[in-house]
């Protein structure tokens, strides 16, 4: 590690939270959390746990910095949070977040694109459930942690309904809406790299594609379109979209702020009398609109920010239910 006082308060910072934090994460059935989120102002950086690895994302410094000074530090910071944990280097996994202007690069589809083929796949628990995750290939892993008790809280509800969950990444939502005794789930997603995932995670879980489960790779918003034709055929939906996309493979490009209204009316036409839907976004800055007639209910991130996630606001999340 290298010499220096704020090395040495970082270390002792993460040990600090991971000694409180993995007696919670016993307690709570879970083996994958938040360990620091940007506490030191000169440390940009969030470092997750994640059963035996740490992955580090390090975030743009303020102030301006050669590219060997950035190296210097990135070096630093890996050899300090292999020190905290324990961990040999390559059980601590670096990653950058820039931004782009106007927006976080990783709030559209940079979160998607792959950045490394080392294949560090693992299978994690979390409340009962298992997951895989990639450590290695993407910016992000495959498990958003910041929704797990938003997870948690969707299976309570799921009994006995159809579930679709649009936007679907690698389908956690998806396996908690089986676990909680769904009649059946739709799990719609672009990719097909994440779709797979998805059907594992699902495996992982005991269950598999078929008459119950069923995934479909579309373009969330034409499939949206296309659905609207055939009426409410859902007692519970999960959309947790993109702040924006411009993938080459979509009609058009997608902005949670311009398309909010056209998407939760579309979602709100999906649902049956009593049906639930959940929407979520991690955009900065969001403000919502109008919420379509017909739907009833309120924003709830006060109850789906998990402690380990709590220090900055992740997502924002809404639950309504359809008169």
């Amino acid at each position: 590690m290298a010499d220096g006082p704020v090395d040495d308060q970082l270390v002792h910072r993460i040990q600090k939270v991971f000694r409180h934090r993995r007696k919670w994460a016993r307690r709570s059935g879970v083996s994958c959390f938040r360990i620091y989120d940007r506490d030191l102002a000169d440390q940009p950086l969030v470092v997750d746990w994640y059963d035996g690895d740490a992955l580090v994302w390090a975030f743009d410094r303020a102030r301006n910095e050669t590219g060997a000074q950035e190296e210097e530090w990135l070096a630093a910071v890996q050899a300090a949070v292999g020190h905290a944990f324990e961990l040999a280097p390559e059980r601590v996994w670096l990653k950058r977040r820039r931004r782009q202007r106007g927006r976080q690069l990783d709030d559209g589809d940079g979160q998607y694109e792959r950045l490394d083929a080392r294949q560090a796949v693992k299978v994690v628990a979390e409340q009962g459930l298992n997951f895989e995750v990639n450590l290695s290939d993407y910016l992000d892993t495959g498990l958003f942690l910041d929704h797990r008790t938003t997870r948690a809280l969707v299976r309570a509800e799921c009994a006995g309904r159809d579930v679709l969950n649009l936007f679907a990444y690698t389908g956690a939502f998806t396996c908690y809406a089986a676990a909680g005794g769904a009649r059946s789930t739709c799990t719609v997603d672009l990719s097909n790299t994440y779709l797979a995932w998805a059907r594992r995670n699902l495996a992982h879980n005991g269950a598999h594609e078929g008459g119950t489960h069923r995934f479909e790779r579309a373009d969330c918003l034409q499939w949206l379109d296309a659905a609207a034709r055939s009426g409410p055929a859902f007692d519970l939906i999960v959309c947790d979209p993109p702040t924006f996309s411009a993938s080459k493979a979509m009609a058009r490009t997608f902005s949670i702020e311009r398309d909010q209204g056209w998407l939760l009316e579309r979602c709100r036409g999906l649902l049956r009398p009593g049906g639930v839907l959940w929407f979520s976004t991690n955009c900065h800055g969001f403000q919502l609109d109008a919420v379509p007639a017909g739907l009833a209910g309120e924003e709830v991130t006060a109850r789906t920010v998990p402690e380990d996630c709590a220090r900055r606001q992740p997502h924002r999340c809404w639950r309504w239910v359809k008169g």
